[in-house]
């Protein structure tokens, strides 16, 4: 069973041609019997329209309850509740469902909103990779680049010596 505080428990379960739906809360079991092909939306609008006028009724009177049928008053209200809920065409219901749809549509199209964001997120991430890619392609290249140039920095002198200590020698051998 639920605890004070906690969110709703809610089923269904279908049998034969009806469906059960019920909602538990605070210890309270709210179940209704319908034909299959009602909305499942209104029948849990029904119990929980009935679940907040119990509670707000009897919600302190719960815990003390002895027998029963303590709350039989309430079968009134649930009369009159099950009177505007009988007829799922009515302008009252059909304005209910238009407005779970209406929900949906929302939610449905801020879900669309966000894949198209983080679509969008994913092309920005692409670009900036694509960029990086190149970027390191250039930074490879010049630091090639400035490791040759370390090199001939490194080793020219050396090799500037040699070349005139070699042609020092060479033109003394040939010449003399």
């Amino acid at each position: 069973m639920a605890q004070s505080g906690a969110p709703a428990a809610r089923a269904s379960l279908e049998s034969g041609a009806f469906t059960f739906h019920y909602i538990i809360h605070n210890d309270v079991c709210y179940l209704t019997l319908v034909e299959k092909s009602y909305p499942k939306k209104l029948a849990y609008q029904y119990l929980e329209e009935l679940q907040r006028e119990f509670f707000s009724l009897y919600g302190r009177e719960i815990e003390q309850a002895k027998r029963p049928y303590a709350f039989i008053k309430f079968d009134t209200f649930i009369q009159k509740t099950k009177k505007l809920y009988i007829d799922t065409r009515t302008q009252r219901n059909m304005a209910k469902l238009t407005e779970d749809i209406s929900e949906v549509h929302s939610i449905m199209t801020k879900n669309i909103q966000d894949v198209l964001n983080h679509g969008e997120r994913l092309d920005r991430m692409t670009e900036m990779s694509s960029t990086l890619t190149a970027e390191s392609k250039k930074y490879a290249a010049v630091a090639k680049d400035l490791h040759r140039q370390a090199l001939i920095r490194k080793y020219l002198p050396l090799v500037i010596i040699l070349s005139v200590v070699l042609l020092i020698f060479l033109v003394k051998h040939w010449l003399f």
